[in-house]
């Protein structure tokens, strides 16, 4: 299935997103750090630097219209995150199919060594995925199951099920 995500470049050295190989799951975004081209900031200068413990907010450069149905799904890139300490700060994040601003990436340092951002480091990966539509509603009481209400590590862990 291929989906055309239509983007708008809001910072002059944005770069628009593309998957590095013909079997990536999802696409790499890249930091741009030059001043927003509609006057709304004067950019971030040559680097953002990302102090041990911090969160940053580093800005893609891109505002983009997910499909309806569909979401943008904003995870670590797994050389960032294992190889230098560099995740998303709140695990994944979601770009709505109704938000037309700018995607902005907030990484969280959780090494013990400033971290230097600069524009086209690719800062992150965003998969676009379908989702369902919710439309929550309220029960007297709901199907049983097998697991029922067991919760974490209620199904044991790996071969030894005595946990």
């Amino acid at each position: 299935m291929k989906t055309v995500i239509r983007a708008v470049r809001v910072r002059g050295d944005a770069q628009l997103p593309k998957l590095m190989t013909e079997g990536s799951a999802a696409c790499d975004l890249c930091a741009a750090l030059a001043g927003r081209l509609d006057g709304g900031d004067n950019g971030f200068g040559e680097k953002i630097v990302i102090e041990p413990g911090c969160t940053v907010l580093v800005p893609t450069g891109l505002s983009a219209a997910i499909p309806y149905g569909f979401g943008g799904f904003i995870f670590a890139r797994s050389g960032l995150g294992i190889k230098k300490g560099i995740t998303p700060g709140n695990c994944v994040g979601v770009i709505d199919s109704d938000y037309r601003g700018e995607i902005m990436v907030g990484l969280y340092n959780r090494t013990s060594e400033p971290f230097v951002v600069r524009s086209g480091d690719r800062i992150a990966q965003m998969a676009v995925i379908p989702v369902a539509l919710q439309n929550w509603i309220e029960e007297d009481s709901l199907d049983e199951t097998n697991r029922g209400s067991g919760g974490f590590g209620s199904t044991g862990v790996g071969e030894n099920t005595d946990v």
